[in-house]
């Protein structure tokens, strides 16, 4: 008899008198919790993602859809970008008023093509006020999950309102979730036991995010 074998056995005893409820998941789960914190509307929800998205040491830039490309050229100039990763879903127009060399994001680049890339431009699924959280799912104007880990510098776009959402609960009400998600809360960070920040070590050193109005 194999390990796993042995393991299996022991787990079907101990499940063994367990009556079996075929009731659904979805009926299941009591879901009559609070999901959001307060009757904030949809301005003070948006200053809340702010806030919160600072306080997690990313930089917010505000602009409307005809700003947006001057302000991505801006960011990525600041930032001494010369080249920048880009979705196949992007539109285009982001970056209409940039020269920076565009990289497509392609199924057979290395970890280490995508670490000579300066930037990268995304989209966004779904932005969390009370927990500053962004929420990407891997759709086209997002690309694929490395693409955001890798490069140094993540330019994410938010349109406002309609992709800004007060809870997790909400969130997770219109998030897919055979899709693969990737929660961002802030710049990659991480402390060692005397809580000694580190930045940039499994992601992004600078986050920048962009809420649009007007979309």
């Amino acid at each position: 008899m194999s390990s796993r074998d042995l393991i299996l056995g022991r787990v079907r005893r101990a499940i063994a008198d367990v009556h079996q409820d075929d009731t659904p998941y979805e009926q299941a789960i009591d879901r009559s919790y609070l999901r959001e914190h307060g009757g904030r509307s949809v301005e003070e929800t948006v200053d809340l993602l702010a806030e919160n998205l600072a306080d997690y040491r990313a930089r917010v830039h505000r602009t409307d859809t005809g700003g947006l490309p001057v302000l991505i050229a801006r960011l990525l100039t600041g930032h001494g970008s010369t080249s920048v990763l880009v979705p196949a879903g992007l539109d285009q127009d982001w970056l209409a008023a940039t020269e920076v060399t565009r990289v497509p994001d392609r199924t057979e680049s290395t970890p280490h093509e995508l670490d000579r890339v300066d930037s990268v431009v995304t989209g966004c699924a779904l932005a969390i006020a009370e927990t500053g959280t962004l929420v990407l799912d891997g759709g086209p104007e997002q690309g694929r999950r490395r693409i955001t880990l890798v490069p140094d510098h993540h330019i994410c776009v938010v349109r406002v309102p309609g992709q800004v959402v007060s809870s997790v609960p909400q969130a997770m009400g219109r998030l897919d979730p055979t899709r693969p998600l990737t929660w961002i809360s802030g710049p990659s960070a991480t402390s060692d036991i005397e809580l000694d920040r580190v930045e940039g070590v499994h992601g992004p050193r600078t986050l920048e995010v962009v809420l649009v109005s007007g979309e």
